[in-house]
């Protein structure tokens, strides 16, 4: 059973178009309740409440998934405490997941919130995403979320090119989205990207618009075919 945030979450999800089984709604109180724990002790959020937790980080990450492939390999990188990851993995439990973050506190964490989910295909990574080569996927990740990395252009430098042939690059930023594209088109051309999809957004208890993007890698788009963000 779950408690009043995670049935708010649900609730407000349904108005973005992710409807979230009572078995996912499970999975998602499991993981507040050990986030929410383990914050007591070593601070892996910032936020106070559970419910800001639930909206600010769970709502937030999940944004997007409507969008989204339903399998294939998810690189989170600059992950923390699994955001958006784990939210994106427990929507659609087919994606093969690498949480990369190079905090080895936080992954001593996502390893034992891994563990008590019971989400298979998900490895974690402690390593910082410019550094990391030999431990990621050689032929690119089809779905690359930055929610949290660095400033945007830095994550795009460091992301874009881990992305296979017509994959997706999904940035997570706040009310300076229009600045933000302008100002780094350039590194967006350098790199390949188009903008396939921006969503614009306001989180329950919040006044300011944030806007989710995803890029798709325009370079040898025809090999993500079989990946359609229509897949069930």
């Amino acid at each position: 059973m779950y408690g009043n945030e995670i049935r708010l979450l649900g609730a407000e999800a349904k108005k973005y178009g992710i409807d979230l089984s009572e078995n996912q709604l499970g999975l998602f109180q499991i993981y507040l309740d050990e986030l929410w724990a383990w914050s007591q002790r070593t601070n892996l959020t910032g936020l106070s409440s559970r419910k800001r937790i639930a909206f600010e980080l769970f709502l937030d990450s999940l944004i997007p998934a409507p969008f989204l492939a339903k399998r294939g390999t998810l690189l989170d990188a600059g992950t923390g405490a699994g955001l958006p990851g784990i939210p994106l993995k427990i929507y659609s439990p087919r994606l093969d997941l690498h949480l990369l973050d190079a905090n080895f506190k936080k992954g001593s964490f996502l390893k034992h919130a891994i563990r008590l989910l019971g989400v298979g295909e998900t490895v974690v990574i402690t390593e910082r995403v410019e550094d990391a080569k030999d431990s990621l996927l050689p032929q690119g990740y089809h779905i690359i979320t930055a929610r949290a990395l660095s400033r945007f252009g830095q994550a795009l430098t460091w992301c874009a090119p881990k992305l296979a042939p017509g994959g997706f690059l999904v940035s997570y930023l706040g009310g300076q989205a229009e600045t933000e594209l302008r100002e780094n088109k350039e590194i967006i051309d350098e790199h390949h990207l188009v903008l396939y999809k921006h969503i614009s957004y306001t989180l329950p208890g919040m006044d300011s618009t944030r806007m989710a993007v995803i890029f798709k890698n325009k370079e040898g788009s025809h090999s993500y075919r079989n990946l359609s963000v229509t897949d069930p």
